[in-house]
């Protein structure tokens, strides 16, 4: 079945899927709460256009100012210098923010179960798919997992770090393997954050993900599209997800 132009996203990943790869989505991010600056005089959109050229079938862009040194004006800037379909990453608490992204030429978004009244995220993520955007359902626990199941989540995003703590914390996929069981049936699975290196590219895999998304160890890499090569790990196509 083919995808609907609301479904680019989702269709990225299960084509790297079906080639028998993990997808791997670099997270266009300047700063690191934990690291600190990313970027090291780099140009985040110059970046991304050679990480799809290494073969992302999509990027994450972070827009969070304050902490992260993202913006508006670079996820537009990076959705128009792009081919793949772009997820806007960000604290979203509010409509205006997803008619934002909308308007901003992101195929997706991100909305943080951690971070969005439990009564308000179904609503969040009702008027997301109702603005042509794909909702990645971001937990963190099982309680947040369940969330994910009661909204009927198509893509879910597991935070192998505490959102919270703003990830300065050490966690890794080791956090996907453990909640991954509790996946909504028919669900893509993205493993975010606290992949360092090929093996936990390779367990995040193992446990089921469909995806693994990773900003910091990309941009410390001593060689950053290498390193986007070897996270390319294999991924048997009887497990990727519905077609």
């Amino acid at each position: 079945m083919s995808a609907g132009p609301a479904e680019r996203f989702a269709a990225a990943i299960r084509a790297e899927n079906a080639a028998g790869r993990v997808a791997v989505i670099p997270d266009i991010k300047c700063i690191s709460p934990k690291e600190g600056d990313l970027l090291r005089g780099r140009d985040p959109v110059a970046t991304a256009q050679m990480l799809v050229r290494c073969g992302a079938p999509a990027l994450s862009v972070v827009t969070e100012s304050e902490r992260f040194g993202g913006s508006m004006a670079l996820l537009e800037a990076i959705a128009r210098a792009v081919a793949v379909p772009v997820l806007r990453k960000d604290f979203i608490a509010n409509e205006d923010q997803l008619l934002e992204t909308a308007a901003s030429g992101a195929a997706a978004v991100l909305l943080i179960c951690a971070t969005i009244d439990e009564k308000k995220l179904p609503t969040l993520y009702e008027k997301a798919l109702a603005l042509g955007l794909e909702a990645l359902v971001e937990v963190h626990t099982a309680q947040e997992m369940a969330l994910a199941n009661a909204l009927g989540a198509r893509l879910v995003g597991i935070n192998n770090r505490n959102i919270v703590a703003l990830e300065r914390d050490d966690g890794g996929p080791e956090r996907t393997a453990a909640l991954a069981a509790g996946l909504p049936l028919g669900a893509l699975l993205i493993s975010e954050s606290g992949i360092q290196s090929t093996d936990d590219a390779k367990l995040a895999a193992a446990a089921g993900a469909n995806a693994v998304l990773v900003g910091t160890a990309l941009w410390q890499a001593r060689d950053m599209e290498a390193m986007y090569q070897d996270l390319r790990v294999e991924r048997k196509a009887a497990s990727c997800g519905p077609s």
